[in-house]
């Protein structure tokens, strides 16, 4: 199990550098860290809002806030965390609140994308698919909300042959643009279709 010393003190870590027991926690770490993770100023007060938000949602739910979460409760854009936490939601802010890091489970296939991430073939898709998309864009855990979204997808454009434009799509399933952006920060094209294996200008056979 890697060490890792911050001021004076010895932190057991993983080996992406995530604490190992959540529970030995203290400022120091988070301080000590902070210049590796492009915050070589110190964190201000407002790196401990989030910091602490983070760390409270974790305690209070047994789970890590989602991105767009920690955004809304601080009035931040995606790019505003950015700039706070410069190596990202999860990699940045939430590894410096010694929170571990969560990933995807295992993927045992191969799957064909395009330049941009997008599956070449939408048979191909899988929940571990989406899952992995999810934690590349730095999303947090799936809800039940989020699979409901992209299974509409899914399945509209097995039916239709074309992927719904984001107003069918927020008509289709009774939710208003606010709700979509807040489940998809990354945006409907980059995060739900994309997460769901489709391509905005793919016009494969559905059979």
């Amino acid at each position: 199990m890697p060490k890792l010393r911050l001021l004076g003190k010895s932190y057991s870590v993983d080996d992406d550098g995530f604490l190992e027991d959540m529970a030995t926690w203290d400022e120091d770490f988070a301080r000590g860290l902070a210049p590796e993770l492009g915050i070589p100023g110190g964190l201000t007060d407002a790196h401990w809002q989030v910091i602490r938000f983070i760390r409270d949602s974790h305690a209070r739910t047994g789970q890590s806030p989602m991105v767009y979460e920690t955004c809304k409760q601080h009035g931040l854009s995606l790019s505003g965390l950015r700039e706070l936490f410069p190596t990202g939601h999860w990699r940045g802010a939430c590894k410096l609140a010694g929170i571990s890091w969560l990933c995807p489970r295992p993927v045992r296939k191969t799957y064909h994308i395009d330049p941009h991430g997008h599956l070449l073939d939408y048979r191909e898709w899988d929940r571990p698919f989406a899952e992995l998309i999810a934690h590349d864009l730095e999303m947090g855990a799936m809800t039940s909300r989020h699979w409901e979204i992209l299974e509409h997808l899914r399945d509209a454009y097995v039916q239709t042959g074309r992927v719904p434009t984001v107003y069918e799509t927020c008509d289709a399933l009774a939710i208003d643009l606010e709700e979509l952006a807040e489940l998809f920060p990354s945006g409907y094209q980059r995060g739900a279709v994309r997460m769901a294996g489709l391509r905005l200008a793919a016009r494969s056979s559905c059979q």
